[in-house]
């Protein structure tokens, strides 16, 4: 009888830990984030016990497929807007359906760091980073780095946009605006 308190507690335990993790990983995004491609998702209907999707990856087109709601467009909307969108589309089947979406994991909010530094790769931007904090976690330009010609190349509706960072003005405290918050997607180069 011990053993099996014991195993209760420590199941206990453990459902604690679950539980204080998702919401310690929900409070680390916030309110206004916006889902992109490569994030992970949970997403539960109340009392609907097979309608529980947990860890859905938000594929490159954006679109997540939940059932009895088809296709939802999860990148660039929040998670209250993904939520919503769910909610309405299962009236038709499920009187006041309660949706839960919440984000699990968001890997696709990465900015990228290539060039002359010494570990150069994908780095998650929670939270927000700068350029130069960036260059920090690519461990710094190597020798050979000109890091007063590093650019940032930033996509948008237009197209694309080279946004220049020289390393001597920012770190001297000169012309602070060069060290922009990144946004999911930029690339750093540094020649």
């Amino acid at each position: 009888m011990l053993k099996v308190l014991r195993m209760a507690l420590i199941g206990a335990g453990a459902l604690a830990s679950m539980v204080l993790g998702s919401v310690a990983q929900a409070q680390a995004v916030p309110a206004d984030y916006r889902l992109h491609a490569g994030d992970k998702l949970d997403v539960s209907v109340w009392k609907e016990t097979e309608m529980q999707k947990p860890a859905i990856v938000i594929p490159p087109d954006g679109k997540i497929s939940f059932p009895l709601a088809g296709q939802i467009l999860a990148a660039g909307r929040s998670v209250a807007e993904v939520r919503q969108d769910i909610e309405d589309h299962l009236k038709k089947y499920i009187p006041e359906p309660v949706v839960t979406v919440s984000i699990v994991e968001t890997g696709g909010n990465v900015a990228y760091v290539i060039g002359q530094v010494n570990k150069p790769g994908a780095f998650a931007l929670n939270p927000r980073i700068n350029v130069l904090q960036a260059l920090s976690l690519a461990g710094g330009g190597t020798a050979f780095a000109k890091l007063d010609s590093v650019i940032v190349i930033r996509r948008s509706q237009e197209g694309q946009r080279v946004l220049p960072f020289h390393f001597s003005q920012v770190s001297s405290g000169k012309d602070l605006d060069q060290n922009l918050m990144l946004e999911s997607g930029d690339v750093i180069v540094v020649p």
